[in-house]
């Protein structure tokens, strides 16, 4: 049996349960929970092989920080909101208006809403970058910015699994000056004291696992889904023609994101790397407030987070799927904890959220990468192992 390590508060002991049959029922091989309750802390487990491809290597520390792909839209998408927060970015102006390079092949009316929203029309790129272009900063926004959109900006929406991250991070610099993992660790990260970065500073490198690919036991690809669709994201995912894999892959493949200069780069959409404990912080504070603080939203600021302005078919990912500015909502295709829950999920399993109405913030960091998208098995039992400790 894996030795599982931390603290559940009384009331919270089924998590730990459902955290232990993770390892012992669904392929898990390293991994975190943490999960805070009006800001403070209740759950705080982690478990297992700091480095996934070495089952019987380095444990997973307290400390242990992990790559968490997609997981990271959700605070990257705060970055944006927390701007138009303060009056520096007008959700409804065109994106033209603070980035005139992207007023190009169709994309004019395109609005800053759109961006956050899936529905700007750019989840992939003619011509695919590499690693390097991806990282530098340059070549990302300005093949965005040059992009023809495969729909009318507004008019549909499909999820952009890559570009998402040029997209928010010339945004905000061009709002701000500053990129988004500085604007991330200057005005969030740092002040919450969070171990989340969109950037890795090269100090924290020795505390990150390493990710790989596990097989899961039973982990169907449709997991989540009351119905199983026509075609599933998997099945679009093997058709290198369908948005869907040009979606996925505006990265040229392959890419080794346990490569620390991956690590250092800044892909809001991928490559944010964070502890449990710091994601579930990150969520509790702008929902609820931390260390007796308010809450870093607004009321009108969590209403955008989490009202749906993209509910439906979606082009990328082939399902139904709900999205406020920047975050998944809760639904068949992603279950959160409740209907008023926003975050995101990280392909392969971790997960992010906030529910205001319970007051309960989660975040769950694994490093043994399964063939999940938007609902990882591992990751649905703690979720349920927590809202049966909330009747």
């Amino acid at each position: 049996m894996v030795e599982v390590h931390g603290t559940v508060a009384d009331g919270f002991e089924p998590v730990r349960e459902a955290f232990r049959e993770g390892f012992e029922r669904r392929g898990e091989r390293g991994a975190a929970v943490a999960v805070h309750l009006g800001g403070r802390l209740v759950v705080d487990l982690w478990a297992g092989a700091a480095r996934a491809d070495e089952p019987e290597g380095p444990r997973w520390e307290r400390d242990t920080a992990q790559i968490i792909r997609s997981a990271g839209k959700g605070p990257a998408a705060a970055c944006l909101l927390l701007l138009h927060q303060r009056g520096q970015l007008d959700l409804d102006a065109p994106v033209g208006s603070y980035w005139p390079e992207f007023k190009a092949a169709g994309k004019e009316r395109a609005l800053v809403r759109h961006l956050l929203t899936h529905r700007v029309g750019v989840p992939a790129l003619d011509t695919p970058l590499t690693v390097a272009q991806a990282l530098d900063g340059i070549s990302g926004p300005r093949a965005v910015a040059a992009q023809r959109p495969q729909w009318e900006p507004g008019s549909e929406h499909g999820y952009h699994a890559q570009t998402f991250s040029w997209l928010l991070g010339e945004l905000v610099l061009r709002a701000t000056g500053r990129t988004l993992g500085q604007w991330f660790a200057q005005e969030i990260g740092r002040p919450l004291g969070l171990d989340l970065w969109f950037g890795l500073p090269p100090r924290q490198a020795a505390r990150v696992g390493r990710i790989a690919a596990v097989p899961a036991p039973s982990a169907p690809a449709a997991a989540g889904l009351r119905t199983r669709p026509k075609r599933s994201v998997a099945e679009a995912y093997a058709d290198p023609e369908s948005l869907t894999r040009r979606a996925f892959e505006a990265i040229s493949v392959p890419v080794d994101e346990n490569e620390p200069a991956y690590q250092a780069g800044e892909l809001a959409a991928s490559n944010a790397i964070a502890t449990a404990r710091s994601l579930s912080r990150c969520y509790a504070a702008l929902a609820t407030g931390v260390d007796g603080g308010r809450p870093l939203f607004t009321p009108a600021t969590l209403t955008a987070a989490r009202s749906p302005e993209s509910d439906g078919p979606d082009r990328v990912l082939v399902v139904n799927t709900r999205f406020g500015h920047g975050f998944m909502l809760h639904g068949p295709s992603c279950p959160l904890l409740a209907p008023g829950s926003f975050g995101h999920p990280g392909r392969g399993g971790s997960l992010g959220f906030a529910d205001p109405e319970s007051g309960i913030a989660f975040g769950y960091v694994t490093g043994g990468l399964q063939k999940s998208v938007t609902a990882d098995p591992r990751a649905q039992a703690l979720v349920r192992a927590l809202r049966s400790c909330l009747r």
